[in-house]
Parts: C-alpha cells; sequence; structure tokens
C-alpha cells in the first residue's frame, strides 16, 4: 500500500505492477459512484472544458465544475446529488472537473484503476483484497496540493485492507491510516475546518459534503477502462 498525496506527485510512482485507486471525496469520485449506484450507464472524464463543451454539442449530457461551482453553459458539475437523479438512469455522462478528472487522466499505465470515496469504502476494500496485492491510492488534493478529505479516505481503505492482513512501509500510507484513525468516528466535525469544506460551503454546497461523508453507502466499485467509467 502506498499513498501518493497529489497528482503533482504521482511520477514517483511506478503504477505498472499495481492498482491504483482515484480519491476526489469533495466531490468528484463521489459525484461518480453515486451516479452509476443510481443507474447511469457510464462517466466519460475528460480534462477541459473544451473537451465536455464539445461531447454536449453531439447531443452527450456534459458536466463541468471549476472551483466548486458549475461552468457557465452547463446544467450540472460534480454534485454527487445532482449526477444521481433518476432522470440520469442509463445515459452517459461526460465529466470534467478541477482535480478529479485531472487525477484520472494521470494514471495511464496501471495494472487497474478503480474509484473510491467513502460512499463506497468498504466495497473498495474487498475488491482489492481479492484481486490485488499491491494498490497506489492517488489522491486528487486541490490544485495539486495535499488534502485532509481525500487522504482520510486512502487511510480509511488502508485500515480496510490491514485488517484482510496487508501490510505497508510506506510513510504516507501509515500517514494516512493515522489521520483517519484520529477522524473516523467524527467525519464531518473533523473535517468542518478543512479548506475544501469551507469553499464549497460558501457555494452553499452543505448537502453535497453531507452526502459525501456518508461511509458504505454503496456497495460497487466503479472501475476506469479504455477512456471511460463503468461498474465492474
Amino acid at each position: 500500500m502506498e499513498v501518493c498525496f497529489t497528482p503533482q506527485m504521482v511520477s514517483l510512482f511506478d503504477l505498472r505492477k499495481s492498482a491504483v485507486v482515484v480519491i476526489d471525496v469533495y466531490r468528484a469520485t463521489s459525484a461518480i459512484t453515486a451516479a452509476l449506484a443510481s443507474g447511469v450507464k457510464e462517466v466519460i472524464p475528460v480534462g477541459t472544458v473544451e473537451e465536455a463543451k464539445a461531447y454536449k454539442a453531439k447531443g452527450f449530457l456534459a458536466a463541468a465544475e471549476r472551483k466548486g461551482a458549475v461552468v457557465k453553459g452547463f446544467d450540472l458539475g460534480n454534485s454527487p446529488i445532482a449526477l444521481s437523479q433518476a432522470e440520469h438512469k442509463g445515459k452517459s455522462i461526460v465529466l470534467t472537473t478541477s482535480n478529479g478528472t485531472k487525477a484520472l487522466l494521470k494514471t495511464e499505465g496501471a495494472k487497474e484503476v478503480i474509484i473510491a470515496s467513502f460512499l463506497n469504502e468498504q466495497a473498495v476494500v474487498n475488491y482489492l483484497a481479492e484481486h490485488h496485492n499491491n494498490v497506489i491510492f492517488l489522491c486528487a488534493g486541490w490544485k495539486d496540493r495535499f488534502n485532509l478529505e481525500d487522504t482520510a479516505v486512502a487511510g480509511a481503505i488502508s485500515r480496510g485492507l490491514e485488517a484482510k492482513g496487508w501490510h505497508t512501509h510506506c510513510d504516507s500510507a501509515l500517514a494516512a491510516m493515522h489521520l483517519f484513525d484520529i477522524a473516523k468516528d467524527r467525519m464531518p466535525e473533523f473535517m468542518k475546518n478543512a479548506s475544501h469544506t469551507t469553499r464549497l460551503g460558501h457555494l452553499g454546497l452543505s448537502d453535497d459534503l453531507a452526502f459525501c461523508n456518508r461511509r458504505n453507502e454503496y456497495n460497487i466499485v466503479p472501475v476506469y477502462e479504455n477512456g471511460t467509467i463503468r461498474l465492474k
């Protein structure tokens, strides 16, 4: 088990021998998980707003977020509540976000790429334990900087794997687990002073934050393969 705190650091890790678990809990990977759990066919991550606009022009349902807000010209951003509405069932959603899709697009060469959040934490633990023997957690962070929430998810899943007999000598994984230990019984309270909690709170997105802090809401494992994210 290893934890990469930000996409800026991903070049320090050898992805070829590991499953890579991408985490952007506030909100991209939570939104992807909730959308697929609610019947969305697939989520197609793209790096730029321009790419999302091109898909939209072709008739795709497209969602775009920058700095926490919905990009002008789009009806959807990366709200897990909005993307999991029943009206989207069976559809493909094209998604671009400030941090989460950026992290996803840096996973080329990984053995497998898995989407994780608090919402599907235990499902990811179980899947990794059954199918893999090494994992790198790639935290999306905020503008290539460390954040608390993604690291806490990495710590939660690492603790779950540890309970299944996994071990690590990676300091970043140990740090993530210790962070989770501090926060696990009071996650919303612990995260209330996190920078992104404040940022999203100022945008009136408290309901999204509460949703993203739910643990083990879904027993699903989204996997990113060949440019699209679907359920395994």
